[in-house]
């Protein structure tokens, strides 16, 4: 029936950890996550839509009964942190005032921006909003993808492209994307570029390679990944 699945969604649990790990009763599971919604849009909205624009791809949160922890992965953590650590204290604050409760962040540095895919997809909307040529951008950024250690990529956009009267899709792959496989380390992002001719949808896939082959480019604050258990 030419149904989807989300690569993400599809693998937590089982090669993929949860973005929220945290447990409560059933009275506050609701507020909870309501509040993770609430600071992911807010921490979004502070480091990537405003200045300092920091490449910020992933927002993961961890709560225990004291504090709240938020990891933020961005491939410019010198802005988030600002000088003296100035940013990321008052990002701490403003989080705090939020919430209501204790916040510690955690800087996730991404070394290898060219393959994560939820920058990809922000890159390309932002130069499809500058009326860049919309199938050079698409065709240098999977090459970068593929130069930079992808095993495949496939980069589809849609929408009035190049301010066309009807919408149109442009679709492109290199390499190759067992989307099927639970094993492999499929990257996916989504950005949408809000033009004056209307919105155009970005959707970006990355095959990394499989877990277990150390593909993993980015490994969690402190050299641990959180990950779920591969399949025996």
């Amino acid at each position: 029936m030419g149904q989807k699945t989300h690569p993400y969604g599809f693998r937590v649990g089982i090669t993929e950890p949860h973005k929220s790990r945290w447990y409560a009763p059933k009275a506050l599971y609701g507020e909870l996550l309501v509040e993770d919604y609430r600071i992911r849009e807010f921490v979004d909205k502070r480091l990537n839509r405003t200045p300092p624009f920091a490449a910020v791809s992933d927002i993961q949160i961890e709560r225990t009964r004291e504090e709240l922890k938020v990891i933020v992965s961005t491939a410019r953590p010198g802005l988030v942190i600002g000088p003296k650590g100035a940013e990321v204290d008052r990002l701490t604050e403003e989080l705090q005032y939020l919430t209501g409760r204790k916040v510690s962040i955690a800087i996730n540095e991404i070394k290898n921006p060219d393959i994560t895919a939820q920058l990809v997809a922000e890159g390309i909307a932002e130069q499809l909003k500058k009326r860049a040529s919309f199938r050079r951008i698409v065709k240098m950024r999977a090459e970068a993808a593929m130069q930079n250690g992808a095993q495949g990529v496939r980069i589809l956009i849609a929408g009035r492209l190049g301010g066309a009267e009807m919408s149109r899709r442009l679709d492109t792959r290199l390499g190759r994307l067992p989307l099927s496989t639970l094993q492999a380390n499929i990257d996916y992002g989504f950005a949408t570029s809000f033009t004056t001719y209307g919105a155009l949808g970005v959707k970006v896939w990355v095959f990394r390679g499989m877990f277990g082959e150390n593909t993993d480019p980015d490994p969690a604050p402190g050299g641990r990944r959180p990950r779920a258990r591969g399949r025996r």
